[in-house]
This record gives structure tokens, C-alpha cells and sequence, in this order.
């Protein structure tokens, strides 16, 4: 759900560390040795396109990106789809997952409902940079598994949503970091916001319905299906996640 409903008020921006530590995150530690993946999960990797792939992240330069029906179409600014404020209404700087590229153009995932949505914004408009980062969350095992170059370097257990509140599938980014003011409190010490949304909920506590990812003060939940739609990992995982993985990571929520 909208995780400014509880965070954004008190929240303050978390600069992430250099995606160059090694592993999760940790400070200084050995990046961690490649993990064997249940073959259920190696069978659904095997269909996300792209997995081992760099990724091509874009963040908005100006005070605002329109974005557009199709690149370079006559009478540009008619086909205007919307205008998205940078930062975002959290105070985050507005990141873009890149699904395509054409010359001057870039269609990327929108941080906009319905979930899936795309939409083509100018070169100008903003900076191109590259992730080796990939996160797989697999709902049938409650795991997350983060990979680098197409190499996996952690495996975490997570909570889903419940049957009622499901954590929708497909493919996502990490849309902005927060850091909820209680680090003790229900997000944990710090709380992704992905660009997707309940498929069941209209809002949830008066905000959009976003899905995080964030930590817990119930790690034993973990495993279990207990959540609005949101993904809960240990508070030491988050935090490992939170200084390795840069905003605009591709996040694929699998069954």
C-alpha cells in the first residue's frame, strides 16, 4: 500500500550506497557464494526475459517528465499521455525502468496504474545509467532472491500478501527508498515503494494502494501469507538490500 500513508510525512530520503559493495550490502563484507535455486524456481526464472541482463535505469533531470503515447508521433505534445512531478510526491527522485529505445526516445514502466503500464519520454528529459541488479521474488516458495549479472548472491525468506489481498505478479521496479521514522516500527529500518499497485485494494488508509518492499517487526511471519500485498523481508535483509540495490532495479514477482 501507499507507504507514505505511514512513512512519507517523517520519511527522509536515503542516499544509497555505491552499487560496487560487495553481495547484499553489508559493510565491507565477502559477497556471498552463489546459491543453488529450488528447480520450481529455476523453471519460472527460465521464462523472465532479461534475467542476467544489465538493466538501463533513467532519472528525470527537470521538474517534471511528460510522457507519450509513441515516440515522435506528428503533433507530439497532443499525445501527451500525463505529466509525472520530480521529485514524486514522497520527495523521491523519479527513477524509470527502461523497456525499450528508439532514437531521441525511451519507453519505459510507469509508476502509474494499472499495473504493466508504458509510455515513451524524450532522451532529454532525462540521464541513463545501468543496473547489473535483478530481484526475483517467488510467491509459490517466499523467497526473494537477488541477483547480480545474472549470478544469484542472496536468497531471503519474505511474507506475500494474503488470498484476499494478494502481491500482484509481474514485472516491476523499486520505484523510491524510504526510511520509516520507527526502524522498530512495522516497515522496519527501511521500505522500498515499487511502481505497482493492489489489484484488490483502491487505497489503502486513505493513499494509492502501492506495493512495497519493506522489513518487519514480525519476522515470524516471514514465509507465511499475511500481508496487504506487500513484500516483508528481515530487517537485517532489507537493510543489506537497501545499501546494495540502486532505485530503478527490476523487480519480477513470479507465482
Amino acid at each position: 500500500m501507499r507507504l507514505s500513508g505511514k512513512i512519507a510525512r517523517a520519511a527522509v530520503m536515503v542516499a544509497l550506497a555505491a552499487v560496487a559493495v560487495a553481495g547484499c550490502g553489508g559493510g565491507g563484507t565477502p559477497e556471498a557464494t552463489p546459491t543453488q535455486m529450488p528447480d520450481p524456481v529455476k523453471t519460472q526464472l527460465a521464462a523472465v526475459a532479461g534475467v542476467g541482463v544489465d538493466s538501463t535505469v533513467l532519472t528525470a533531470t527537470g521538474n517534471s517528465v511528460a510522457v507519450y503515447a509513441a515516440p515522435g508521433a506528428p503533433g507530439a505534445a497532443a499525445a501527451t499521455k500525463l505529466r509525472l512531478a520530480n521529485p514524486n510526491q514522497d520527495g523521491a527522485k523519479l527513477v524509470f525502468l527502461v523497456t525499450a529505445k528508439m532514437p531521441g526516445w525511451w519507453q519505459v514502466l510507469l509508476p502509474v496504474q494499472p499495473n504493466g503500464s508504458t509510455g515513451w519520454v524524450k532522451a532529454e528529459q532525462v540521464t541513463a545509467s545501468s543496473t547489473p541488479y535483478r530481484i526475483v521474488v517467488s510467491r509459490g516458495q517466499h523467497t526473494l532472491t537477488l541477483y547480480k549479472s545474472g549470478v544469484s548472491i542472496a536468497v531471503e525468506k519474505v511474507a506475500i500478501g494474503t488470498s484476499d489481498t494478494p502481491t500482484p505478479g509481474g514485472r516491476f521496479y523499486l520505484a523510491e527508498l524510504l526510511k520509516p521514522p520507527n526502524p522498530n516500527g512495522p516497515y522496519g529500518p527501511y521500505a522500498f515503494g515499487l511502481n505497482g499497485f493492489s489489484t484488490t485494494l483502491d487505497s489503502f488508509e486513505g493513499q494509492d494502494p502501492v506495493i512495497g518492499l519493506h522489513g518487519t517487526n514480525q519476522p515470524q511471519m516471514l514465509g507465511q501469507d499475511v500481508s496487504h500485498g506487500c513484500i516483508r523481508l528481515s530487517n537485517d535483509a532489507i537493510t543489506r538490500l537497501a545499501g546494495t540495490v540502486p532505485t530503478g532495479t527490476p523487480v519480477d514477482i513470479i507465482a
